[in-house]
């Protein structure tokens, strides 16, 4: 499912660094699912590039230098109300109906500033 809310530079950069929203899609949705415990998904720029990454309890891919463009909570208290322990589930309404993309496009913009 592509998004409808994906609109310029940061759509190029999620086709280049993923080869399409879908595989980035699948990818951010196994880091988030697949973070043993507490933790985070997060989509990152470094070195210039987009990447996903997952991180456990509270460490952030801000102290490896790493710029954070979107992340999710997967700590059990950020969907267990709503979910219960249907972490995928949680995800994939994040992704389909919570992200605000131009807030990611906004942000990638001004940390690719900063690389270049």
């Amino acid at each position: 499912m592509i998004s409808i809310f994906l609109s310029g530079t940061i759509v190029k950069e999620i086709d280049r660094g993923f080869g399409g929203y879908d595989k980035f899609r699948e990818e951010f949705s196994k880091a988030a699912v697949t973070q043993f415990g507490s933790g985070w998904a997060w989509l990152i720029l470094d070195a210039g590039k987009l990447k996903v990454t997952q991180t456990g309890n509270a460490i952030d891919p801000l102290a490896d230098g790493k710029i954070a463009l979107l992340t999710l909570d997967v700590w059990e208290h950020a969907y267990y109300l709503d979910f219960q322990n249907r972490r995928p589930a949680f995800v994939a309404t994040f992704l389909d109906h919570l992200v605000n993309w131009d807030f990611v496009a906004q942000n990638f913009e001004m940390a690719h500033e900063k690389v270049h």
